[in-house]
C-alpha cells in the first residue's frame, strides 16, 4: 500500500476531533481556532481559562474585541489576516498576552491556516506559549550547553569530571547534582547513551564486525559494550543490525 492510500484509509477509518484532543491536555500550551470572520469557534480549557471563562462553549462565536484590549485586537488581527490571505503559516510570533493574573507578558504564537475540503481558507488555528515559562525551563540546559556539547564531542574519551566541573564553573559535587537534576541521569550514563547512539549508526551503515564497532564507539571491552547495549536498545547489537537491515530491505520505493 502506497504511503498515501495508508493516510487516506487511516483518517477514514478515525473518529472526528480526536487529535483535538491532544490540545487539551498540552501543559502550558494554549490553543484556538477561528473562523474567517475572526470569531472563536474552538479553544483548549486552558485558552478558555486564561480568557476569564469556565467552558468553551461561553467563547463560541466571539471576537477578540470582547476579551483583550484594543492594542492586542489590533495586533492579533493584523496577524491573522496575513495568515488567512496568504494561506500560509505565521509561527514564532513574539507578543504580548494576558498571563494568569490578566498582565501582559511576552508569549509565543504559531498561527497556522485551516482549509475547507474544497481547498478554501476556511480559517486558522493557532497555539500560544509562555516566553517567559519556556526560557525558565531551558535555563537549567543553557547552564550546562557547554558540557553537554563536550560530551557529544568527546564521548569516546575517559570521563573527566573535575575538568567538566571546571567548564561549569562548580565544584564537582555541585556538578555532579546539577547535571543529575536537569538531565535525570549522570554524566556517566549521558556519555554512555552518546557511545550506544554512536554504535547504532555503525552497526546501520557499515559491516564493521561488532567488535570493532564496540571500540570505535568508545567502549573498553566487548563485555561492557554489550551489557550497554542491551541495556539501552533491548537487544544485541547483532539483533539490532538485522532488524535495520530487514528494515532497509522492506522499505516501499517512492
Amino acid at each position: 500500500m502506497k504511503p498515501e492510500e495508508a493516510r487516506k484509509k487511516w483518517d477514514e477509518a478515525l473518529q472526528p476531533g480526536q487529535l483535538r484532543q491532544l490540545f487539551d491536555h498540552l501543559h502550558g500550551t494554549l490553543f484556538f481556532a477561528k473562523d474567517t470572520r475572526g470569531c472563536l469557534i474552538a479553544g483548549n480549557p486552558a485558552f478558555v481559562k486564561r480568557c476569564g471563562f469556565t467552558d468553551e462553549s461561553e467563547i463560541i462565536g466571539i471576537s477578540d474585541n470582547a476579551i483583550f484590549p484594543p492594542r492586542m485586537v489590533e495586533k492579533f488581527r493584523k496577524d491573522d489576516e496575513q495568515v488567512m490571505n496568504s494561506g500560509s503559516p505565521l509561527l514564532g510570533i513574539i507578543e504580548l498576552f494576558p498571563n494568569e493574573d490578566g498582565k501582559p507578558e511576552w508569549f509565543i504564537t504559531d498561527k497556522l491556516p485551516l482549509f475547507s475540503k474544497s481547498g478554501k481558507i476556511h480559517g486558522l488555528c493557532g497555539t500560544v506559549r509562555s516566553y517567559e515559562a519556556q526560557r525558565a525551563a531551558m535555563l537549567p540546559y543553557m547552564e550546562l550547553a557547554s558540557v553537554a556539547d563536550h560530551l557529544k564531542k568527546h564521548f569516546r574519551d575517559k570521563l573527566d569530571m573535575p575538568q567538566l566541573a571546571k567548564m561549569a564553573r562548580m565544584s564537582v559535587r555541585q556538578f555532579e547534582r546539577k547535571f543529575r537534576a536537569t538531565f535525570q541521569m549522570t554524566p556517566r550514563d549521558y556519555m554512555v547513551r552518546m557511545r550506544v547512539i554512536e554504535a547504532c549508526d555503525l552497526l546501520a551503515r557499515t559491516n564493521q564486525p561488532v567488535t570493532t564497532v564496540a571500540l570505535e564507539s568508545g567502549f573498553y571491552d566487548h563485555s561492557d559494550f554489550a551489557r550497554q547495549f542491551r541495556r539501552h536498545m533491548g537487544q544485541t547489537a547483532s539483533q539490532y543490525r538485522l532488524e535495520r537491515r530487514r528494515a532497509v530491505t522492506l522499505a516501499p520505493l517512492r
